[in-house]
C-alpha cells in the first residue's frame, strides 16, 4: 500500500486536491478534534493540564477555553500537541491497517500541520499543495467569512510555503497554471513506478 500525505497552507486547496485523488483520506485535523472529544486518555491529560474548564458541564470539549490557551503562547500549543499528536498517529496507523485489510492500494493523510506534527515519517511521500498568498487569502476569507487580519494571523502561525515545498516530495500548484488532474496523474504514475521498484 502507498501512503501519501497532503499538506498546504490555509486556503491552498489541499482538501480539494485530496478529493480529486479519489482515494480514502484520513483528515488529521478533523480526527484530532474527534479524539479530543472521545479519547479517554486525551480527556484525562487535558483535565490534568487545564483543570475542569477543559470540558463543559455536558462533557463536550470547551473549545473557546482551549483555543484561548492554545494561542496564548507557543509553549501552550506545544503542551496540547504533546497530548494529541501521539494519539492521532496511533489512530492513523489503525485506520491504515483497516484500509489495507479492505484491499485499498493507496491512502492519503490530509494535515495542515504535517511537518509541525512530525507525521511525515508515517507516509511514503508528501504532497505540498501550493497557491500564491494573495489567492490563498481570497479563498480563506470567502470560505471562513473572516477578515484579512484574521486570516493573516493564521497564515503567520503556519510554517512557510517555501519550507513546506522544500521538504515535500511533490508540489502541486493550485493556481490555474496547469490543470490539477494532469498534475495529479503525473504524480500518481511516478509514485506507482517508484513503489513497484521498491518492492
Amino acid at each position: 500500500m502507498i501512503k501519501i500525505a497532503i499538506t498546504g497552507g490555509i486556503g491552498s486547496g489541499k482538501s480539494h486536491v485530496a478529493k480529486l485523488l479519489n482515494i480514502p483520506v484520513y483528515n488529521a485535523d478533523d480526527e484530532a478534534k474527534r479524539l479530543m472529544q472521545t479519547d479517554e486518555g486525551i480527556r484525562a491529560d487535558l483535565l490534568l493540564l487545564l483543570g475542569d474548564k477543559a470540558y463543559c458541564a455536558d462533557g463536550t470539549l470547551n473549545k473557546p477555553f482551549l483555543a484561548a490557551y492554545l494561542f496564548a503562547s507557543p509553549p501552550h500549543a506545544a503542551r496540547i500537541n504533546e497530548i494529541v499528536h501521539p494519539r492521532v498517529r496511533q489512530d492513523f496507523n489503525r485506520w491504515v491497517a483497516e484500509q489495507e485489510r479492505a484491499g485499498e492500494e493507496m491512502v492519503g493523510l490530509e494535515s495542515a500541520i504535517l511537518f509541525e506534527a512530525q507525521f511525515e515519517d508515517t507516509v511514503d511521500a508528501v504532497v505540498m499543495v501550493y497557491a500564491p498568498p494573495a489567492l490563498r487569502m481570497k479563498r480563506a476569507m470567502q470560505r471562513d467569512r473572516a477578515t484579512e487580519e484574521q486570516i493573516r494571523e493564521r497564515m503567520d502561525r503556519q510554517m512557510s510555503d517555501e519550507e513546506k515545498c522544500r521538504r515535500a516530495d511533490y508540489v502541486i500548484r493550485n493556481d490555474d497554471s496547469e490543470p490539477l488532474p494532469s498534475q495529479l496523474k503525473k504524480m500518481i504514475d511516478e509514485l506507482t513506478i517508484r513503489f513497484r521498484k521498491r518492492g
